[in-house]
């Protein structure tokens, strides 16, 4: 069980509790204990792709972290509220509904490289503190802007009477949605909130990877969670592969450089046959572990 669970997040829960779901999955089937991971919070109030790691595959978390993510929102226009989401009060209100024309037009300077400021709703810490423990304690939090960048931008759909629009859009990783949705309302001369968000894709996964909590239930108890398990090289298709023979695995797994490998300078995937063996790195025919897996062979297992 070394690898990833790919969850459609419902409303209401998050990621934490997810994560504890899946721990559950693996003790009602009889699985034994296995590290288990997020890779990239989703708030309670949003749906969609939680990628899940399971084993080994928890060591490359930190890389689903920095992955893209694609979202759709929804944008309720007329009211600002302190959290950007419908968590919140109601902090500012505007009459004006922009026409789907205006909106069209405003998408292009929210796409490509943006400054924004992040909600003061975040988990974003200020000096050593969560910024939503401050604004909770009634504390004035000032965020600081951040570069982000928007890859695509698009309008699905707005209502007739323009009270709210759906977006979908693509985005970096630390791209806040809520801060996205009410930069483009005031740009629109009017205020705005989320009202629905969901993630469809995180780094390599997308919805149609993810299974419900349900199903989680259902496989678990029928013993079948595998049917729902994504190796754990599914985290990595970016990553070029590198074959290394049973002898140059040995060595990475103590740790050892690999020299002389013709390699290009770059990051690859080390596989001794169909064994991940760890993400390295290759620089002037020297390879060195990046990150290294503790997973056996048939022939190592015996």
């Amino acid at each position: 069980m070394h690898g990833w669970i790919i969850l459609d997040k419902p409303l209401g829960p998050g990621s934490t509790q997810m994560v504890s779901a899946v721990k559950r999955a693996l003790r009602t089937g009889g699985y034994g204990k296995y590290k288990v991971g997020h890779g990239g919070t989703l708030d309670p109030l949003a749906t969609g792709v939680l990628p899940i790691a399971l084993g080994e595959a928890t060591k490359l978390s930190g890389r689903m972290l920095d992955a893209d993510k694609g979202y759709d929102f929804t944008i309720g226009f007329g009211v600002q509220t302190d959290t950007l989401d419908a968590e919140g009060v109601s902090v500012a209100t505007s009459d004006v509904r922009p026409a789907r024309g205006a909106i069209e037009a405003a998408l292009p300077r929210f796409t490509g490289p943006i400054e924004q400021v992040p909600p003061v709703y975040s988990a974003l810490k200020i000096d050593g503190e969560r910024a939503y423990d401050r604004a909770r304690a009634g504390e004035t939090v000032e965020m600081k802007t951040r570069a982000v960048t928007i890859h695509s931008l698009a309008l699905v759909e707005a209502d007739a009477d323009a009270d709210s629009a759906t977006f979908s859009c693509r985005v970096t990783k630390g791209t806040y949605i809520r801060s996205l949705a009410r930069d483009i309302a005031l740009a629109l001369g009017t205020v705005g909130h989320v009202t629905m968000l969901r993630r469809t894709k995180a780094g390599p996964f997308t919805l149609s990877d993810a299974i419900s909590l349900d199903m989680l239930d259902e496989l678990a108890k029928g013993q079948r969670l595998e049917k729902a398990l994504l190796p754990l090289t599914a985290g990595l298709d970016d990553i070029p592969v590198l074959s290394v023979t049973p002898e140059q695995a040995r060595a990475l797994k103590e740790g050892r450089k690999l020299i002389g490998t013709a390699a290009t300078t770059g990051l690859y995937l080390a596989i001794d046959g169909e064994i991940p063996v760890a993400l390295v790195e290759a620089i002037d025919q020297e390879v060195r572990v990046v990150r290294g897996f503790n997973l056996m062979s048939k022939e190592e297992d015996r």
